[in-house]
């Protein structure tokens, strides 16, 4: 099976280069070469601008897939020039939405894949969703044979699910306090881009996947107080919380707040029966407990990764003073 991504070294993609490769699959990715992250032998690289119309075309023009894997269309102007450039090149085309999209507030659990889609808190969010609309559009009325994947909060060794990033673990190590949006009870999905990898590369040329949407989530569900006490005891230390509502976080940094106020301050846990009818024997395995020790080590071997976000921890003692009192 001859496979493209268009990206393919990122956190969630990077893994299921390698599980490709794995697999026998015969895999092309097309980027810009500019990435920290390397890819695994016997992938061929293609040196392109996928956004840039005349680098993608010239690219693409001799070129045929089996499955092309967009991880870097993120608003419907991307999906046009990929409908322009790749139809009539591909047998399957994958487009990696996200889980944000689903409705925002859920109002029910867990999510399904018939849950609807909107989110009004999300930039991000809605233009996923536009993206998805546009691309279910050109299946109905052209053919164009699109799967749909939409991730959740996805992560590797290189990435701490906590606000503030290493700054946060920092903190705890100096026996500062934390801040955690809300009460840190709310329950979220964390899932290790190994196990997405295994349920991704089983919808790589499955036919029935054609004209599917698909979430791939672990079954592990966590509260926010849980992920930052696992993260602490992996770090040999505790963790002191001062709680602040997600509106205030917004308040002092509306870049932060969108990702709370769209995303991690509701509860979303995930129904994955459609998943694992679609890809036989798929199974999350890696627990968080795991993950977080896999983090903390990556970030320990080399203290060059430490970056402490001045900023971060500036609106982390502004908001402490303002809360402490009440916990």
């Amino acid at each position: 099976m001859k496979v493209l991504f268009i990206g393919g070294t990122g956190i969630i993609s990077s893994a299921c280069s390698q599980l490709a490769i794995e697999r026998g699959i015969d895999l092309y990715v097309l980027n810009r070469g500019q990435t920290l992250r390397p890819l695994p032998p016997n992938v061929t690289v293609i040196l392109a601008d996928a956004r840039q119309e005349e680098s993608f075309y010239k690219a693409m023009k001799n070129n045929s897939f089996d499955v092309v894997v967009d991880w870097i269309a993120f608003t419907p102007a991307h999906i046009e020039l990929d409908y322009f450039i790749l139809a009539g090149r591909l047998k399957q085309f994958i487009f990696i939405s996200s889980a944000s999209a689903y409705q925002t507030p859920p109002a029910r659990l867990p999510v399904s894949e018939k849950t609807p889609l909107e989110n009004p808190f999300w930039a991000y969010s809605r233009e996923k969703i536009a993206c998805e609309n546009k691309l279910m559009q050109l299946y109905r009325e052209n053919g164009f044979p699109v799967t749909i994947v939409r991730p959740s909060h996805t992560y590797d060794r290189t990435m701490l699910p906590c606000r503030g990033g290493w700054t946060t673990i920092y903190r705890m190590r100096r026996n500062n306090k934390v801040v955690i949006h809300g009460d840190g009870t709310s329950l979220w999905t964390l899932t290790h881009h190994k196990d997405f990898a295994k349920g991704f590369v089983g919808l790589l040329g499955n036919e029935r996947a054609i004209g599917e949407a698909f979430h791939i989530t672990s079954d592990e569900w966590l509260t926010w107080n849980q992920i930052y006490e696992t993260l602490a005891e992996a770090a040999g230390t505790r963790v002191q919380p001062v709680y602040v509502p997600s509106t205030i976080i917004n308040d002092y940094n509306p870049d932060i707040g969108a990702g709370l106020l769209g995303d991690k301050m509701h509860s979303m846990i995930f129904d994955n029966t459609k998943i694992k009818s679609f890809v036989s024997g798929f199974e999350c395995s890696i627990p968080f407990k795991h993950g977080a020790r896999e983090i903390i080590a990556w970030y320990d071997q080399d203290v060059s990764r430490q970056i402490i976000d001045d900023s971060y921890n500036q609106m982390t003692e502004l908001l402490i003073a303002r809360f402490q009192r009440r916990t």
